[in-house]
């Protein structure tokens, strides 16, 4: 529409207000020397990107008289009193959750078409209502709202506000059922509290699935009480010698019961029949001449493998799985299978062929790196894909054949989602046997549309393994997987026709004040234009 305009001459005070207005900083009627309201942050500046955005309306503010409305029941009791930890540290205002009264923050169950994990967040005058069929589907619109705030609310200390909240309606849900991150505890080991920092990351990324690689040549993480060297000897070393470390059977249940809190289900993996030094160190029947190595702490991978002939090996695996299954309330348990160099085919083919009815028998569903589909993959089972752009043709037809038979993808390409690649040379932890992965690379593909001959609907979803080899500590953590971490999420999350670099970088950008305020020691990537 062409509109009429005034032939007026605007004075530079009268342009300067007008700015100040369109910016959204201008308070009529406000005392001299009054501090400008904030301009809310837009609806759609969250990462990952919701479905679908309708702006529109007056922001909501959040105040002193500001309170939580939940429905009866403790799910969503549970997930109120989450936000309202989140919000009072910062705000400093009490924000009671209450099953009574209206307006403020409501959380809502109700029947729609929201599947498992999706939401509505509605934003007024008169308040924000987040409506879900689940409470996993309103904690995900937590994430959201959290997003929609200013950066100060993640705070811990009380910030000056305003909190306001942009008008309009966000309708979201899943991509994918899938979306997960790994992290590597062998080869140095994360205490319980480091695991859960690490989850509070993940789960304001609406991501779902906590993959921890429990086993490995460097060491061994859980308590096995059938087996108790495993923990005691296998678990005491880690990569470069320092003095590792286990899991106690309450510790891993700590760790699935808060991760439990924040909606993630976690994915216990045993790797075998390879990688298996530290069980192999442990008990010298593991191994074919009756000889238990000495345990390792180098980087080397390949060289270890149970030993298949062996009744023994059986006893041990169903013994492991027995107890981890009884430790894990979720629906996988990851048998590794990669890099058994030191096994035959044929005797990998058997170990899986026996190993896989086990995970069965405890009521766990099979995952697996995708060497599995070179066996015979258990069906239901879910290969982890975790090949690159140049992998050979013949074992991406391998992959693909499995896919069309009915086996599920999870989708975890190490030169895209390995989060422990360098991002450039100069990169101060990580390794580069993958290649580089700058943040573009990283978030630029389609897991839809990666592998060919692959039907898009046997990608499951996509996975960001964290491998520790050079990582010691939660900031080695953090640099590593932020601000990657966020596109696996958005790539798992959101609709394919929502993904774009150009958009994509500006909302990331927005993210950094976030991180700062979270103490998240980020890559602050050139690719990325972050606010100076």
């Amino acid at each position: 529409m062409r509109r009429n305009h005034s032939t007026t001459p605007r004075t530079p005070r009268v342009l300067g207000a007008l700015l100040l207005a369109a910016a959204g900083v201008l308070t009529l009627g406000a005392a001299p020397g009054a501090r400008p309201a904030a301009a809310p942050v837009p609806l759609g500046r969250v990462v990952p990107a919701p479905a679908s955005v309708t702006p529109g309306g007056t922001p909501y503010h959040i105040t002193r008289a500001t309170g939580i409305h939940v429905d009866g029941s403790a799910g969503v009791r549970g997930v109120g009193a989450y936000l309202a930890g989140l919000l009072r540290p910062s705000t400093g205002y009490p924000l009671p959750v209450t099953d009574h009264g209206s307006g403020g923050i409501r959380l809502h169950l109700a029947a729609g078409d929201f599947g498992a994990e999706g939401y509505r967040l509605h934003s007024g005058a008169g308040g924000v209502t987040l409506t879900a069929r689940t409470p996993a589907g309103l904690f995900h619109g937590v994430q959201t709202l959290r997003q929609l705030l200013p950066a100060a609310i993640e705070r811990r200390t009380v910030q000056r506000g305003p909190w306001p909240i942009a008008g309009g309606t966000v309708q979201d849900r899943p991509r994918y059922a899938y979306r997960g991150a790994m992290l590597d505890v062998s080869r140095h080991f994360f205490t319980v509290a480091q695991v859960k920092r690490y989850i509070d990351q993940l789960a304001l990324y609406k991501i779902n699935e906590l993959h921890l690689h429990l086993s490995d040549d460097q060491g061994w993480r859980i308590a096995v009480d059938s087996w108790p060297r495993l923990a005691s000897y296998g678990g005491s070393t880690q990569v470069g010698g320092g003095r590792g470390g286990h899991y106690t059977k309450a510790d891993y249940r700590e760790i699935v019961r808060y991760a439990a809190s924040r909606y993630l289900e976690v994915v216990p993996e045993i790797d075998m029949p390879g990688h298996t030094n530290a069980a192999l160190a442990s008990y010298a029947g593991l191994n074919c001449d009756g000889t238990a190595p000495p345990l390792y702490t180098g980087t080397q991978v390949g060289f270890s493998s149970l030993c298949v002939s062996r009744a023994v090996t059986y006893d041990f695996v169903d013994d492991v799985v027995r107890e981890l299954a009884a430790l894990t309330p979720g629906r996988y348990l990851h048998i590794g299978g990669d890099e058994a160099h030191s096994t035959s085919h044929a005797d990998y083919v058997t170990f899986m062929d026996r190993v896989q009815p086990v995970v069965a028998r405890y009521g766990k569903k099979v995952i697996g790196w995708h060497q599995l589909t070179g066996a015979r993959p258990a069906r239901g089972a879910l290969a982890q894909y975790w090949g690159q752009d140049g992998t050979g043709a013949a074992e991406k037809a391998q992959v693909a054949a499995a896919a069309r038979n009915g086996t599920g993808l999870i989708l975890s390409p190490a030169d895209r989602f390995y989060l422990d690649m360098k991002y450039t040379r100069s990169t101060r932890i990580g390794t580069d046997w993958a290649g580089l992965v700058e943040v573009k690379r990283s978030y630029d593909w389609n897991p839809g549309a990666y592998l060919a001959g692959v039907p898009a609907s046997a990608v499951k979803g996509v996975e960001a393994p964290l491998w520790t080899e050079t990582v010691k500590s939660s900031a080695d953590i953090e640099y590593l997987a932020f601000p990657r971490l966020a596109g696996a999420a958005e790539l798992g999350w959101s609709p394919a026709a929502a993904h774009g670099w150009n958009g994509y970088k500006v909302r990331l950008a927005a993210q950094g004040p976030r991180w700062t305020a979270l103490g998240i020691r980020y890559y602050r990537s050139p690719q990325v234009p972050w606010p100076s």
